[in-house]
């Protein structure tokens, strides 16, 4: 599904990315460990489209199709989402209103017909009622004035209202208490399916209690030095990243 080979990049001519290389089959989930400064969340910029990334070297493509020539809006009609680390506020625009004009915007580049108003709000009470979400927050500027939790159950609500075909996690529990956890948690598991791949980028063990990989990977200094079952988030967890600075250098 997703295909990364010898992918190089920088920012602002510095090297980030250094050769990462990483296939991620449809229906599995694949997390992505590593230190601070280790390139994983330019990972996750890189394959969204964010500007100010330049790949210097490499190819990324999604089921056959390649990334790196499309636009970050035709990347998410083509299934890509990233959640954000954290999430923006943007005053003014409503919750509902952001999600409906996305949801529009990408039916309109795959060239099929714009969900009615009526199908829309039924979905959103199902799916906000799942996440917890108390649907007069839908109402309110995006993210404005929302806790840490909340947003990161924005983001969840968006992906579930998008169902993107790839999906990509940037520390999705980061500054998540363990009751938001799990129910952030539960809205990324319920969205695991045969034709969906998940990249789940985090530091910490906890996270992957609640959604479970299939594979995990370190990164460390822009390469991918190790790869494993789930047992190797335990390994780290417990011993740290030391012994693969080496490795990456």
């Amino acid at each position: 599904m997703l295909s990364i080979q010898n992918l190089h990049a920088r920012v602002e001519a510095k090297p980030i990315l250094k050769g990462v290389t990483l296939e991620v089959p449809a229906g599995e989930v694949h997390a992505i460990m590593g230190p601070n400064g280790a390139g994983k969340s330019t990972l996750s910029y890189v394959l969204s489209g964010r500007g100010g990334y330049e790949v210097t070297e490499g190819t990324a493509s999604l089921n056959g199709e390649d990334l790196l020539s499309l636009e970050p809006n035709e990347r998410a009609a083509k299934g890509v989402f990233l959640s954000f680390q954290y999430p923006l506020e943007i005053p003014g625009v409503p919750a509902l209103t952001f999600i409906r004009t996305a949801v529009n915007a990408q039916r309109r580049a795959r060239g099929e017909d714009e969900i009615a108003a009526p199908a829309f709000l039924k979905l959103a009470k199902e799916k906000a009622a799942a996440l917890k979400i108390d649907f007069e927050m839908l109402k309110r500027g995006l993210n404005v004035g929302f806790s840490g939790g909340e947003k990161k159950r924005m983001e969840i609500f968006q992906m579930a209202m998008l169902s993107p075909k790839f999906l990509i996690l940037d520390e999705t529990d980061s500054g998540l208490d363990i009751d938001a956890l799990k129910i952030v948690s539960e809205g990324v598991n319920a969205l695991r399916s045969p034709e969906r791949g998940m990249l789940v980028i985090t530091h910490y063990q906890r996270l992957l209690d609640y959604i479970k990989p299939d594979r995990v990977h370190v990164l460390a200094a822009g390469r991918i030095v190790a790869s494993g079952g789930p047992e190797l988030a335990l390994q780290l967890e417990a011993e740290g990243y030391d012994k693969y600075a080496g490795a990456a250098a």
